[in-house]
């Protein structure tokens, strides 16, 4: 069974989250997993105490340092778990399906390529509850996109049910994959959609968009197929303020910083640029 997974946290994103992930399921008529992961480095459940050797016969000290992180240890664990049962009472009451709830200890990247195999859409925050003012994108939300091979929704602190849709479209394997998955699910259903290719007018630019209009033809659809030539993030970004688009759609990096550098530099300046839900699929 494919899920719709949100990730949950604290941050002041949380009821955004809840929010776009209630609209998704019921776009996708998808079942629900409410996800919560429990840092261990942050709250570790056991402490080596290898390195305090020297400290001599300070037995009592050495004891209440392991009391207390088990202590914490239990309490996020505790805090976790009112934190999945108060968001699915929530989601519930909005119409959400019954949720299953995850809570699991490790690193978020770790645990979310794990679940990657029982999920159809992750949903999560641009920022987590470790991150500060001055960040606009949270610190561990480039390793989740990196490790995770499923779609995601990347969403900002508001929610504002999506009207248009906007595909960040080159003619690359990964861009011609994102237009099929509009085109065959659900979520982009009766939403005005637009195809956008950022490049000067070429052959190969006029081959990939007669393969995207040929495609949105055979899917019974219309879109407003275009190119324009300049710097892509300066293009998407006055193309989403002309036409009032509410969520953007992007292919994701791939595994390794290097591939990152090389081919998805659009996409990681988007992700820290734009203001909208930012769908990535890899």
């Amino acid at each position: 069974m494919s899920y719709v997974t949100a990730c949950l946290d604290t941050s002041p994103f949380l009821p955004a989250v809840c929010d776009y992930v209630a609209w998704s399921c019921s776009k996708l008529a998808a079942p629900l997993m409410l996800l919560h992961v429990v840092d261990s480095p942050r709250y570790p459940g056991s402490v080596s105490l290898s390195g305090t050797a020297g400290l001599g016969g300070r037995e009592h000290f050495l004891d209440e340092l392991v009391r207390l992180d088990a202590q914490r240890s239990r309490v996020a664990r505790e805090q976790g778990q009112i934190l999945l049962e108060s968001a699915a009472t929530w989601l519930r009451k909005a119409g959400a399906p019954e949720a299953q709830l995850r809570l699991c200890e490790g690193s978020l990247p770790h645990v979310v390529k794990e679940q990657a195999a029982g999920t159809r859409l992750l949903v999560i925050g641009r920022q987590g509850e470790d991150s500060s003012e001055e960040d606009y994108v949270g610190s561990q939300l480039e390793s989740v996109i990196r490790v995770c091979d499923r779609p995601i929704l990347v969403v900002p602190e508001n929610f504002s049910e999506p009207e248009s849709v906007l595909l960040a479209y080159d003619g690359s394997d990964t861009a011609r994959k994102a237009l099929e998955w509009l085109l065959e699910g659900a979520l982009c259903q009766g939403m005005r959609l637009h195809v956008l290719l950022v490049g000067n007018d070429s052959e190969v630019t006029r081959l990939h968009l007669d393969w995207a209009r040929e495609r949105i033809a055979q899917a019974g659809l219309q879109a407003n197929v275009s190119a324009r030539d300049g710097l892509a993030e300066h293009v998407l970004q006055a193309y989403i303020d002309e036409h009032d688009i509410d969520l953007l759609v992007m292919g994701a990096y791939g595994h390794s910083r290097i591939r990152r550098f090389l081919v998805g530099s659009t996409t990681t300046n988007m992700l820290h640029r734009t203001s909208l839900p930012l769908l990535l699929v890899r």
